[in-house]
């Protein structure tokens, strides 16, 4: 099967899921993830359905394949099934911005994305509500319900759009002075959806030059990894190293900081960020 058939049935996969998560929203309370001590950090019973109705069809159409997804059923845990960290591994977020999803906001996605020896070759962001299916597998371009879609190639200026998640709190438990710079300033603008996969994807589809993502894992990052890369952009971690290919060896959730940005922007955010730590 290539990589364009494979598209198509993830694709179809991930419509499918976003009706399960249809079927459930407005209508779930918020739990939180007990395999984080003191955790708050937000899930339902939506996004175990929707992830069993995704791990279910990888299962069944690719055997081979390891998969590695955000939750388990018992809420104790990521799911990871990878018995070849170098081979093919599917990683599923079921719902992107489940705070938005608890809460009635309209911006949450399903994200479906593979890595082949590290690498994001393939992946799908479904904008749930709005019906928006970004798509990309490596040599076949990205899409947005399927019609192409190409970053912008003009560099940054007082018309460009930012997109940045509303947690930019570092590891340190400190808000970084780029992000202060950002969100104080007024030239750029800045939004934010709460939602890192659409976020990222707005910077593959030309609406945003740059995507920043502090606290994402990833699940946030491999789906439109492959979606910006193939629209002819730049995914890095924040100093412009290199987030791929990944070593998924004893991964258990680590956080993944990365940027996703147009050439022409990318250089000049990254500048930025080092400069101002």
């Amino acid at each position: 099967m290539s990589l364009a058939d494979e598209l198509r049935f993830i694709a179809a996969v991930a419509r499918d899921a976003g009706k399960i998560a249809l079927d459930h929203y407005g209508r779930v309370e918020r739990l939180t993830k007990t395999h984080v001590a003191a955790s708050d950090e937000a899930v339902s019973v939506a996004d175990r359905e929707v992830q069993r109705h995704i791990v279910a069809a990888l299962a069944e159409r690719f055997p081979g394949d390891g998969i590695i997804g955000e939750e388990d059923d018992r809420g104790e845990g990521i799911t990871f099934r990878c018995h070849d960290p170098a081979g093919r591994n599917w990683v599923i977020d079921p719902i992107d911005g489940t705070n938005n999803f608890l809460a009635g906001l309209g911006h949450f996605a399903v994200c479906i994305g593979l890595l082949d020896r590290g690498e994001p070759v393939l992946g799908v962001v479904y904008d749930v509500t709005h019906g928006a299916m970004y798509a990309a597998a490596r040599g076949c371009g990205a899409t947005l319900n399927d019609r192409p879609i190409r970053v912008r190639e003009t560099p940054l200026s007082s018309a460009s759009m930012i997109m940045m998640t509303s947690n930019v709190i570092d590891k340190t438990g400190r808000c970084p002075r780029w992000a202060e710079i950002l969100i104080g300033q007024t030239t750029w603008k800045i939004r934010i959806l709460g939602s890192a996969a659409i976020e990222a994807v707005q910077v593959a589809a030309g609406v945003a030059h740059a995507a920043i993502t502090v606290n994402g894992k990833l699940w946030d990052c491999v789906a439109p990894a492959a979606i910006v890369r193939e629209s002819g952009g730049i995914v890095s971690g924040l100093l412009g190293q290199a987030v791929f290919p990944f070593d998924l060896n004893d991964y258990q959730g680590a956080k993944l900081p990365f940027i996703a940005a147009a050439p022409a922007a990318h250089a000049q955010l990254v500048d930025e960020i080092r400069l101002n730590p």
